[in-house]
């Protein structure tokens, strides 16, 4: 059963949280709509004020709401981990404030209010925002036991292995064999599951350091070496090749997976050197 945790990468996240996304920050996209009637009233009678005040809210407030997207979706993601730092750039804080200075201004300068009401009009515009979304995140997500590796070096490591992940499936899209597909898509599970045990146990960075840098680019380079040569050239020798990495590669991820899991750590050491026999030989590392 695939883990829920594996769906770390912000491209990949994007695409799960598309359908949660339209109903969690569509009225935001709505909202700017509101100010159409009043750009058109104002270009019919000729007001320029009007007319660029109107307009101004609402490009501003569409510029909110993407904003709004990128923080929640940097939120969701910040969620999913275990550990991780906090969301790089405060998105949701930062539309929130667009969104009460763009409704300050048009209560003031469109509606005509007083001043003490269109500032009235823009803290309840805040205070609506963070009730609705909140403001971003900013702790860290840290866990003992790291064993003298700092949260950065840690999330770093998690998050160039999931980069080598996605080169992977990139790669795996341009092979056309169901078998190879299918046994690839299992390793990068297994790959992405294996990144899950060291959010749990970070304890266990040094080992699976050496794996995910070394052994997964390894396997990184065998799949986009096959899927650019087999397109060119057709031979079963290559074909044949390929099917034996993949044994191995399959069955060193799952071993490594296990052991880290048993914290059989030595005997794991022998099984990647095994693969890297075998990855040398065929001319990867």
């Amino acid at each position: 059963m695939n883990s829920p945790n594996i769906y770390r990468q912000p491209e990949q996240f994007a695409k799960k949280l598309r359908a949660w996304f339209s109903s969690t920050g569509f009225m935001l996209y709505v909202l700017p709509f509101l100010a159409i009637p009043a750009t058109i009233k104002a270009f019919i009678t000729g007001n320029l004020a009007g007319i660029i005040i109107n307009a101004s809210g609402y490009a501003l407030f569409l510029f909110a709401a993407s904003l709004l997207r990128r923080g929640l979706i940097a939120e969701a993601t910040y969620q999913e981990k275990r550990l991780t730092r906090a969301p790089k750039w405060p998105f949701k804080t930062w539309a929130a404030i667009v969104v009460a200075l763009t409704t300050f201004f048009m209560a003031w300068q469109g509606a005509q209010h007083t001043f003490p009401v269109a500032i009235a009009f823009g803290l309840g515009a805040l205070l609506g925002m963070y009730l609705s979304y909140g403001f971003d995140p900013r702790a860290e997500k840290t866990v003992t036991g790291t064993h003298g590796y700092s949260t950065e070096e840690i999330t770093k490591t998690i998050d160039e292995a999931e980069s080598v992940i996605l080169s992977i499936e990139h790669a795996n899209h341009q092979i056309r064999n169901a078998e190879f597909n299918a046994r690839i898509d299992r390793i990068c599970e297994t790959a992405r599951n294996i990144l899950v045990e060291l959010e749990a146990n970070p304890a266990a960075i040094r080992r699976t350091r050496k794996f995910l840098l070394v052994y997964l680019d390894g396997a990184s380079k065998v799949t986009t070496g096959y899927a650019s040569t087999h397109q060119l050239v057709a031979s079963n020798e290559l074909e044949q090749n390929f099917r034996n990495l993949l044994d191995s590669i399959e069955t060193v991820f799952k071993e490594q997976k296990d052991k880290l899991l048993e914290e059989d750590l030595f005997d794991l050491d022998v099984q990647m050197e095994v693969l890297a026999t075998q990855l040398k030989h065929e001319g990867v590392l």
